[in-house]
């Protein structure tokens, strides 16, 4: 019954921009850690962006800094994430995990903290 789905994937061109949610139900999310990975064709998994419970911690890649925000509404158990000025590096499915608690920056970029994880959705960033 636990379940984490994203969405607001798509197709945009080099510069475009896309908003992803990723909507929780089951439980309330309130007090985890929730994050975004993703992953490109060919490539590892890799760290895009988290946001504390409580928003008291929200880290980036080096990557998007810069060009992401990411969010959250806990009225509506739904995390966000931005995506500004977006390149062809940034191709790839994007997923949603969530932790209860806290994490530490080191352990919060480590995909094998996560016990909740969503199905993904793609973004494509091509001209």
């Amino acid at each position: 019954q636990v379940q984490l789905v994203e969405s607001g994937g798509g197709l945009v061109q080099p510069g475009g921009s896309l908003r992803l949610s990723c909507a929780a139900s089951g439980r309330t999310f309130s007090r985890d850690t929730m994050t975004w990975f993703r992953q490109a064709p060919g490539k590892e998994r890799e760290f895009v962006a988290s946001i504390g419970w409580g928003n008291s911690r929200i880290v980036y890649s080096e990557a998007v800094k810069g060009r992401f925000t990411i969010s959250r509404d806990n009225a509506k158990n739904t995390m966000y994430l931005q995506m500004n000025s977006l390149n062809t590096e940034d191709t790839g499915v994007y997923y949603c995990a969530g932790r209860v608690g806290t994490l530490i920056v080191s352990a919060v970029r480590q995909s094998e903290q996560y016990p909740y994880w969503g199905q993904g959705t793609q973004v494509s960033v091509s001209s």
